[in-house]
């Protein structure tokens, strides 16, 4: 006879007393009590977020085509120009202008699809793509961002960048 012999039981918070709001109190006690006494190392704590960034480990990578800080001759009178980028998955382009005011894009060729603006492991900001593949995000990034395309079934991710 081994382990798988004998009938398993399941058990549920109710089976040992409840889960009452006074148990909800204990836990987040009990969560301050660790977090004082036993915080999380910086770098576990690091790893962690690493880790949380490869969640979309089987999404396709847009390349980064074309890049107007690096490809772009600078234009004469214009102090500022916005960046534009493009970016390459397969017959999928990203057209993208980062400016001080927030992200305009376009999806060639259209269709339906939902873009998400990345700005960090907590930061995801969902972007409305219009019927011609159109999007726009009024919130400029301020540091590293990347760009989330989910096509029907398919997960694309761009690089990240620094606006």
């Amino acid at each position: 006879m081994d382990e798988n012999d004998y009938p398993r039981e399941e058990f549920s918070a109710e089976d040992f007393g409840g889960s009452g709001p006074e148990d909800g109190l204990l836990e987040e006690e009990l969560r301050q009590a660790a977090a004082v006494l036993d915080p999380v190392p910086a770098g576990l704590l690091q790893l962690a977020l690493d880790a949380y960034a490869l969640h979309d480990l089987d999404a396709r990578i847009a390349e980064l085509t074309f890049d107007s800080l690096v490809d772009a001759l600078p234009v004469r009178g214009v102090p500022q120009a916005p960046r534009m980028l493009t970016f390459q998955a397969g017959e999928l382009t990203v057209d993208v202008e980062v400016t001080g005011d927030g992200l305009i894009g376009q999806l060639l060729p259209p269709g339906s699809a939902r873009v998400e603006v990345l700005g960090g492991p907590q930061t995801v900001r969902p972007v409305p793509v219009d019927t011609l593949g159109r999007f726009t995000s009024d919130a400029p990034p301020t540091g590293p961002f990347a760009l989330r395309l989910r096509t029907g079934g398919d997960v694309i991710v761009t690089e990240w960048l620094r606006a």
